[in-house]
């Protein structure tokens, strides 16, 4: 004999609630909202993702490590950005118009007062801004040599900072593509450039986060005269392509008189300090043409062509 069974179909929402849908009765404990308020209102109560005290402990330092690098990576595959064009450089660095400007401000207020030296200095420095301000137009253009390449998957990635940063995400998004930002938190107030696109701009508490996805999916670095930042993520790039940590990818330094100054590969060589074949790690360009075409070459030499 075939006995048929009804297929059963629980409602989504109970009927009858369970017993610790409602707090206990003040008939029977006069006190309960006073308990309850105590034990609900007190951190431990608090879920672990939603409890900023505990999160910051330095036990759960390892999990913030694991949070700052999934979410970037998340957001990155979720918008189908596979390679990289890394460009580095100065927050200092002014748009031309801006450099003529504050050039010209110091000079009045330095002729007010010429026994002043920190008002002549201020004016040596705005000269060196002034000077270096082109730069600003040749980062913009890589960003649109980049963003009119169509190359599937492939887009600009900077600190997400102002100044070099900003040029390469401007041109990248006035040619209508996708750029990238990669912010870090600070002690300090800041603010993204404004061209990086929507939902692509990731603020990182961990330095060591944010150097992890600079290089993952670089395709080329491209570093603009820079201080500190500039030369650490410069620097790290280089180590990493040195001992093979990270596969060789096209270097390119922006302004040969400036980095030759900053960076004396001769006198590292002499010293003993690096071996010959370290000078081949990067190249030296002056225009975004020169740059963009020499990593269009370099990768289809190495048979890893990006368009």
């Amino acid at each position: 004999m075939n006995h048929r069974h009804s297929v059963s179909q629980p409602p989504r929402q109970r009927r009858v609630p369970l017993p610790w849908e409602r707090p206990k009765a003040h008939a029977e404990e006069p006190q309960v909202d006073e308990r309850l308020r105590a034990i609900m209102q007190h951190p431990s109560y608090r879920e672990a993702d939603s409890d900023p005290q505990f999160m910051h402990q330095d036990d759960v330092r390892g999990v913030r490590l694991q949070v700052d690098y999934v979410k970037a990576e998340l957001v990155l595959a979720a918008h189908g950005i596979e390679r990289t064009i890394i460009v580095f450089g100065s927050t200092r660095l002014r748009e031309p118009q801006a450099a003529r400007r504050e050039l010209a401000a110091a000079r009045e207020a330095a002729a007010k007062r010429p026994d002043d030296p920190a008002l002549v200095r201020a004016v040596r420095v705005a000269e060196q801004r002034e000077a270096l301000s082109g730069y600003y137009d040749v980062g913009r253009e890589i960003g649109r040599l980049v963003g009119t390449a169509g190359a599937p998957g492939l887009a600009v990635l900077t600190g997400g900072g102002p100044g070099a940063m900003e040029a390469a995400n401007r041109g990248a998004s006035e040619a209508g593509a996708a750029t990238v930002g990669l912010n870090i938190a600070l002690p300090h107030e800041q603010y993204p450039n404004p061209y990086i696109t929507p939902g692509l701009c990731l603020q990182f508490h961990y330095f060591a986060m944010r150097k992890l996805h600079f290089m993952k999916r670089a395709a080329a670095i491209v570093a603009f005269p820079g201080g500190y930042g500039t030369l650490d993520e410069l620097f790290g790039a280089l180590t990493l392509i040195q001992t093979r940590k990270n596969p060789p990818i096209p270097i390119v330094l922006v302004g040969r008189a400036y980095w030759r100054r900053v960076l004396d590969v001769d006198f590292l060589l002499e010293a003993g300090s690096i071996d010959e074949e370290d000078r081949e790690l990067f190249w030296y360009a002056e225009t975004a043409d020169e740059a963009w075409q020499g990593i269009l070459d370099w990768h289809r030499r190495n048979s890893s062509p990006l368009l």
